[in-house]
């Protein structure tokens, strides 16, 4: 099982955010192997620690994995999420009020954006309130 964490754009145009993980379906050895979902494009980015981007919404519907770095997010509600290393952020909050970021801690924030095929089954499972994922 994979963390993810979806965020949306809701009704209001407030972004939104739901904890649950990547789907990961048994493999004939008893490996987790995914169900590949389409991709279109990859990037890579890096942050430096300390660094943050104020409010804003994402360009385009996307995976943005976690290679390295911690830090919250926090929507217009003032709710607030925390990534680590490892974690997913399924973005598509792609309009209305947006959500800020900032690094927690000393490690560069290191992440792959992987923009995914419109129409993908995206594997994302929300978390029942008593799983902690």
């Amino acid at each position: 099982m994979i963390r993810c964490v979806r965020m949306w754009t809701g009704e209001g145009g407030d972004s939104l955010f739901e904890e649950g993980f990547v789907d990961l379906a048994e493999g004939m050895r008893g490996d987790s192997v995914g169900k590949p979902v389409p991709a279109v494009e990859i990037s890579f980015q890096e942050t430096r620690s300390g660094g943050s981007y104020e409010w804003h919404q994402d360009p385009v519907p996307r995976f943005v994995i976690t290679l390295s770095g911690t830090l919250e997010f926090e929507t217009k509600s003032g709710a607030t999420f925390t990534l680590h290393p490892g974690d997913i952020l399924l973005a598509q909050d792609n309009s209305g009020t947006g959500h800020k970021w900032r690094l927690i801690g000393d490690e560069p924030w290191r992440r792959a954006y992987v923009v995914y095929k419109k129409g993908a089954d995206l594997r994302f499972r929300p978390a029942n309130k008593e799983e902690k994922v």
